[in-house]
């Protein structure tokens, strides 16, 4: 009897795996609120997953601006390249974006000279051959306020006047006298709304009483 010992034989596996990136595609916010005053500037920025894989790939960008009643074109890229005709002319000129950062995974908008009309939800959708998402933020931007002003309506009795003009939101209008307290039988506040600036002007008098020295 004989025995004959046959070589192992290492046949090497070989796996192919496909290039890919790991996990979902996402789309995220760095903040998830922002609160500006007009006439500011503000920047908006997203976050999104990269392949490495494709390092100089470029994602196609497209943001809108959603408000209670309507959508505004805010923003739109694709193959790297700015489409302009897309911006409605309410962004117009008031946009500007950091190319550099895109292909990084950061979509980075800076709106300038900010009115009160750009209140509302910013949504971008990214899209790339390995993925497509989208993310929201909010953004509010109240009223430049204004210095309250005092001034004394002509007649007699003597009354004074506080306006107060711009405000957001609605203010609480107080007259006080020389030693802090507030004036008595103050009328009530009156205040105009300005739907387009999105604030709130208010104006209330008061019948003050004098001596022979002045006010009181």
């Amino acid at each position: 009897m004989s025995c004959r010992m046959l070589p192992l034989l290492f046949i090497p596996l070989l796996f192919i795996l496909p290039s890919c990136v790991c996990g979902p595609f996402v789309v995220n916010v760095t903040q998830s609120s922002y609160q500006a005053e007009e006439n500011h500037n503000v920047t908006l920025e997203w976050t999104f997953t990269t392949d490495p894989e494709r390092p100089s790939e470029y994602p196609d960008v497209y943001c809108v601006l959603l408000t209670s009643d309507k959508t505004i074109n805010l923003f739109k890229v694709y193959n790297g390249v700015q489409n302009k005709t897309f911006q409605d002319e309410h962004f117009s000129g008031r946009v500007q974006w950091d190319q550099d950062v895109l292909r990084g995974g950061r979509v980075r908008l800076h709106v300038s000279r900010l009115r009160t009309s750009d209140s509302g939800q910013y949504l971008c959708e990214v899209s790339t051959s390995y993925g497509m998402n989208s993310g929201k933020c909010q953004l509010n931007v109240s009223g430049a306020v204004s210095e309250p002003k005092l001034s004394v309506v002509p007649g007699v009795p003597v009354t004074v006047q506080c306006d107060a003009g711009c405000w957001s939101p609605l203010p609480e209008v107080t007259i006080e006298d020389a030693r802090g307290n507030a004036v008595a039988g103050a009328q009530e506040s009156k205040h105009v709304e300005d739907s387009v600036r999105r604030c709130v002007s208010v104006t209330r008098r008061a019948t003050v009483k004098t001596d022979r020295f002045g006010y009181s």
